[in-house]
């Protein structure tokens, strides 16, 4: 292990090239960045970028050997740097519950099989998770990414120089002073940009405490989440899957999953978010895993997930 760098061993079975996608989810994501052999990212720590690059080695697929640029890392830096890419990759979560229930469908068995390997992802923070539900609100995941993208470049720490540069995700703190004209120049509609000022004002002040929210119940987590401006139940719930790692939960308001969902299950007519519950009633405890899978299948049939390993 060198001063810039560690190894992690995920518990299996893991794929980087599909964990790696279910964060990036679409083309052009310049925070999540996937090469087809590594996996990279800034993270902010103590107010310092630091750029992480991942790669699972080609002979032992349970080690991953990460890289940080930017020198020697102190020990504390090092601890915080190794525990957000756990949570980003997932590489911690035991899956052999979900394997077992999978094995004993026929339907499932198959989808499971084709993409066994795959984590469930957690962006590093709620946060991150949340703006990202406010900002893919009613526009397709590829012009919200492009949104997304306009603010780290505006508001985000980031390192390298010119064309080389790359962005972190902006902190509660590099959001909460921002004018809200600033961000409806980058794309967001009013009511979105207000919402995302004041969920980082609310966060960097302490109103919202996403450290306390981790230790409630589903539904008291929904229902403060949605006290805030401009999130719904979808917006909510996105951020408990993808941010807080409540993996049983499936946004059932987003309507390219459901319809992702309705055309692997083969029905007839678009499904609504209760019908859409009822239908993942059996496989309610990993609910979220069949969100990732309807996301990898559909990356699959567009070509982009590649054959690396």
């Amino acid at each position: 292990m060198s001063p810039s760098g560690f190894t992690l061993r995920p518990l299996g079975p893991f794929r980087l090239n599909l964990t790696a996608w279910a964060l990036k989810r679409r083309p052009g994501n310049l925070i999540d960045r996937w090469d087809g052999s590594t996996y990279r990212r800034v993270v902010a720590v103590s107010g310092k970028p630091h750029e992480v690059a991942v790669v699972q080695s080609p002979k032992a697929s349970r080690q991953l050997h990460v890289h940080v640029s930017g020198g020697p890392l102190d020990h504390r830096t090092k601890l915080l740097i190794r525990r957000t890419v756990h949570r980003l990759l997932g590489t911690p979560t035991d899956l052999a519950g979900f394997y077992r229930l999978a094995a004993r469908d026929r339907k499932l068995a198959p989808l499971v099989e084709r993409f066994q390997g795959l984590k469930p992802p957690r962006f590093p923070t709620p946060f991150e998770a949340l703006i990202n539900g406010i900002a893919c609100q009613q526009i397709s995941l590829a012009a919200g990414i492009q949104i997304m993208n306009r603010l780290a470049r505006q508001f985000s720490l980031s390192t390298g120089k010119g064309d080389s540069r790359s962005y972190a995700f902006p902190r509660p703190e590099d959001l909460a002073a921002a004018p809200p004209e600033e961000l409806r120049k980058l794309g967001f509609t009013g009511q979105k940009a207000r919402a995302i000022v004041e969920a980082s004002q609310a966060l960097a002040e302490g109103r919202l405490d996403f450290t306390r929210l981790a230790r409630m119940s589903d539904e008291d987590v929904l229902q403060r989440l949605m006290e805030l401006r401009g999130v719904g139940q979808w917006t909510a719930e996105y951020t408990l899957l993808r941010g807080m790692g409540r993996w049983r939960i499936f946004p059932a308001g987003d309507i390219g999953a459901r319809n992702a969902l309705g055309r692997w299950l083969r029905l007839p007519s678009p499904l609504d978010a209760e019908r859409t519950h009822q239908i993942l009633e059996p496989w309610k405890p990993y609910a979220g895993m069949l969100y990732f899978l309807m996301l990898m299948n559909g990356l699959d049939e567009a070509g982009l997930l590649g054959s690396s390993p």
